[in-house]
């Protein structure tokens, strides 16, 4: 059988996300968690991981892409508030709402993913920013054409997870910081672009 390339078997990159994950959710800092780690807590080699996702930073976004998969579920259905039938300005709401729901569900990852460099030109950055920004144009199509693109950054900077979570510890309560976001929002979609 001349051609067959003998080794290991493939490994499925949903195990490999799996042990990563895992990993993430027990470590104390994100730094802790090595490629070096993952590799070993799922049984394959470091060349691997590195040629399935590139770089931990594409190990994280491919883990980023799984678990951010209901929030783009929610935006392309129909159902309010997420969807098309929604008021531009209340999509935007809802949408910042579900982030932080997100985020909060995902601290482990976001800690890990926020951390690195350049996580703005990410591409889950560039399409929270890209999708939040074209709800505020939505919502005020003569006003926000110039100001909507700085609004979306400010609003997305808000959420945070260091920030978010220090807001927990200060006191304030998952729901106050839901309905603070929420006016907050309010004020800078309708203050600063109508």
């Amino acid at each position: 059988m001349e051609g067959v390339r003998k080794g290991r078997p493939p490994v499925p990159p949903a195990k490999v996300l799996a042990a990563a994950d895992a990993l993430f959710a027990d470590a104390q800092t994100p730094n802790s968690v090595t490629m070096d780690a993952i590799a070993a807590t799922a049984g394959v080699g470091k060349g691997t991981l590195f040629r399935a996702f590139g770089s931990r930073d594409g190990l994280l976004d491919a883990l980023w892409t799984i678990k951010l998969a209901t929030v783009r579920a929610a935006i392309e259905d129909d159902a309010p508030p997420l969807g098309q039938g929604s008021p531009p300005r209340e999509r935007a709401i809802a949408f910042l709402d579900a982030l932080l729901t997100f985020k909060l569900e995902n601290r482990h990852l976001l800690r890990a993913r926020e951390m690195a460099p350049r996580v703005l030109q990410s591409q889950h950055y560039r399409w929270m920013h890209g999708l939040l920004q074209n709800f505020i144009q939505e919502a005020f199509p003569n006003g926000a054409a110039g100001r909507s693109e700085y609004a979306a950054h400010v609003l997305l900077a808000a959420l945070h997870i260091d920030l978010v979570e220090e807001l927990l510890v200060s006191g304030l309560s998952l729901a106050a910081i839901r309905q603070a976001q929420a006016a907050h929002a309010r004020s800078i979609i309708a203050d600063g672009l109508g």
